[in-house]
């Protein structure tokens, strides 16, 4: 039975840090097949990830901006505008607002538990 060859960790992150900066100078020559997928599994999970988090945060900025203003609106005036609809889903995009928005959230409903 063949031992399954060991993936070190910073040989996939040299891997991952290159893939991110385009930038194949760094890459280690002594990589792995296995160290390569690792690398490439991480590389495609990060960008996923980073694709939801964009996703939400467009979510949470359409749900705050109900209307168009002639000054730009303090975060306490956009709450007020909010329909009622939108606090529930507010508070499952928590993580995604942006600060000012968190602030003025947690100030009125308290920050919500994550799991």
């Amino acid at each position: 039975m063949s031992e399954s060859p060991q993936v070190r960790p910073e040989v996939v992150e040299a891997i991952v840090t290159a893939l991110q900066d385009t930038d194949p100078s760094n890459l280690p020559a002594d990589a792995t097949r296995a160290e390569k997928d690792a690398a490439k599994d991480q590389y495609l999970s990060g960008l996923v990830a980073g694709r939801d988090q964009r996703d939400r945060q467009t979510r949470a900025w359409e749900l705050l901006l109900t209307r168009s203003h002639d000054e730009p609106p303090s975060w306490s005036q956009l709450f007020d505008e909010l329909p009622e609809s939108s606090l529930a889903q507010l508070g499952e995009l928590y993580d995604a607002l942006p600060e000012g928005a968190q602030t003025e959230y947690a100030r009125r409903f308290g920050a919500p538990v994550t799991a």
